[in-house]
């Protein structure tokens, strides 16, 4: 049986640039470098069809731990919650006030980003408090 080595995060959306750079401020990702022969990702775009130009970007790791994230335009909208979403672990190991300041400061940095705080879940005897949010085209994720 093979092992899993990597995986990517593929997002569905209307702006593959856009969210993607949104992202790439969110987890400190950098875009990677473009093909061997092509000085930006504009050049080697510029090649595609123009039904596919613009219909993708890329963000990864530059520590190259965390997964690579791919952005996909497709035609139709977001339309109902996610199935699966991202968990921003920014208050790992903190509690009660200390961890609500940390997911605070975290929120107040992304919001000035784009993403909408959506809701605080709080700590219920089992779970500690995070809070929902979305980014700039609707997709929920949370900050952890």
């Amino acid at each position: 049986m093979a092992s899993v080595k990597q995986i990517q995060v593929t997002f569905d959306c209307a702006e593959p640039e856009r969210v993607a750079r949104f992202w790439c401020e969110v987890l400190g990702y950098v875009v990677p470098p473009p093909p061997e022969g092509f000085a930006t990702w504009d050049a080697f775009d510029r090649t595609l069809p123009p039904e596919h130009q613009g219909s993708a970007f890329a963000c990864i790791d530059p520590s190259g731990v965390g997964p690579r994230l791919f952005f996909q335009r497709v035609p139709e909208g977001k339309l109902v919650k996610n199935r699966l979403h991202v968990d921003v672990r920014v208050a790992t190991g903190l509690v009660g006030e200390d961890r609500l300041a940390a997911l605070d400061a975290e929120c107040a940095r992304l919001v000035a980003l784009g993403a909408v705080r959506v809701r605080l879940l709080s700590a219920d005897g089992v779970n500690e408090s995070c809070l929902v949010m979305q980014d700039i085209e609707g997709n929920e994720f949370c900050l952890d």
